[in-house]
């Protein structure tokens, strides 16, 4: 079967045009409507399973990189990122009736909405916070030196979203989150947008050559975010949303070339081509005098 024929084939074609749509409107829908329902918290880590399921079989039937598949020395590796770092999401979201009876809400949740609608307004929120502290994060060096385990990947697969070091995590999640919790965020839209997070991670990182059309352009998918990665100093510092790229276009730091092909050879950091692989190496290296490494604005290309 040549190229063309594998191109055009019933399977390949439904995955490009069908992947995103299922992960991004499909499973987040189930999540929601799981949420509002007050279903036990686990059925979203099925719902999760299920995405995770999805994406690595996307991966396959259509890889925008053939050879980003398969068995890599970063695999056990971004595993165990995935599970420290969605760990550290499902406490976050279990200590929200906690941190609600330590700093009462004034009650300016907009609880009266309908659930989708208070769903759509914390993922607004958080894209917000997440953009800002991801852009600063390039631009402030102490930030940037944790930040940088998550530009170490050299290619690009569904888990290289939550391949960060926990710290960093931590501070993005906080300053997302925080505005959230002060205004009362229920711990139900709470858990949907920690699902509708994991879930976009994965469409962002994805190896798929899908297509949403002009949605590209404010939806913060793959064909944008490889940009972000471009590991020479300087023109990776674009494209920083997570959900939506508005606050690119608002800040000036939108780019994209429809014509433009990755390689594992354009990802990655020119300044540390030998940056740690190993998980415990990640954790530790940022504290360490050789961690100690420029922002991208600040590093020679």
């Amino acid at each position: 079967m040549d190229t063309t024929t594998r191109t055009r084939s019933p399977i390949r074609t439904l995955v490009r045009y069908g992947y995103a749509p299922f992960l991004f409107l499909g499973l987040n829908g189930v999540g929601v409507a799981l949420a509002a329902a007050g279903a036990p918290k686990y059925l979203l880590l099925i719902v999760l399973a299920v995405a995770i399921a999805a994406s690595f079989a996307a991966e396959r039937a259509l890889p925008y990189d053939s050879a980003w598949n398969g068995a890599h020395p970063d695999t056990v590796r971004d595993r165990v990122h995935v599970v420290v770092n969605e760990g550290l999401t499902l406490l976050g979201v279990a200590a929200i009736p906690l941190l609600a009876a330590i700093v009462p809400a004034p009650g300016l949740w907009p609880d009266d909405w309908p659930f989708v609608c208070q769903v759509a307004a914390a993922v607004l929120v958080a894209d917000l916070g997440i953009t800002v502290t991801h852009l600063l994060s390039h631009k402030i060096d102490p930030l940037w030196r944790f930040h940088a385990v998550h530009h170490s990947i050299t290619r690009f697969y569904g888990f290289n979203g939550l391949m960060k070091h926990p710290l960093h995590q931590t501070i993005e999640t906080t300053v997302a989150v925080t505005p959230l919790i002060l205004i009362g965020l229920p711990v139900d839209v709470a858990a949907a947008l920690a699902l509708a997070v994991a879930i976009q991670l994965l469409l962002q990182h994805s190896n798929v050559d899908y297509r949403v059309g002009p949605a590209k352009y404010v939806l913060a998918l793959n064909e944008g975010h490889r940009f972000h990665h471009l590991k020479w100093a300087g023109i990776g510092d674009v494209n920083f949303g997570l959900f939506t790229l508005i606050w690119d276009h608002l800040f000036h730091t939108y780019s994209y070339d429809p014509h433009r092909r990755f390689t594992s050879e354009d990802l990655g950091m020119a300044a540390k081509p030998d940056y740690p692989v190993g998980y415990l190496d990640q954790l530790a290296y940022p504290f360490t005098t050789a961690g100690n490494c420029s922002s991208p604005d600040t590093t020679a290309s």
